[in-house]
């Protein structure tokens, strides 16, 4: 399962993390949201070895999202050594997201 992150764990948990990261940013009332939803749940469990991935509710969570630009959901951004190397906005298939973060491994 994805990890919640939040304002207060992320420069712990993204920033500070020794492996790639994926990050999805999200509501609740967002329909794309819920589509990716699963797939980040997949992804969490297939990579869970390789990679830090975890989801950030944007609306208990705005600092993290203003500090990084977030204005559509879902955004997922991708982290290696506490920078952003690669974004993806909109509901993707899963082989999109996968890519991406193979490619940071």
């Amino acid at each position: 399962m994805a990890q919640e992150i939040t304002d207060s764990n992320f420069e712990e948990i993204v920033l500070k993390a020794d492996k790639p990261v994926l990050v999805d940013f999200w509501a609740e009332w967002c329909g794309p949201c819920r589509m990716v939803g699963p797939i980040v749940s997949e992804i969490a469990q297939e990579y869970k070895e390789k990679a830090v991935v975890g989801k950030l509710d944007v609306d208990s969570n705005p600092g993290v999202a203003m500090k990084y630009g977030i204005r559509n959901i879902p955004t997922i951004l991708f982290f290696k050594d506490g920078e952003v190397a690669d974004k993806q906005v909109g509901a993707v298939p899963k082989s999109v997201i996968a890519g991406k973060l193979d490619s940071l491994l």
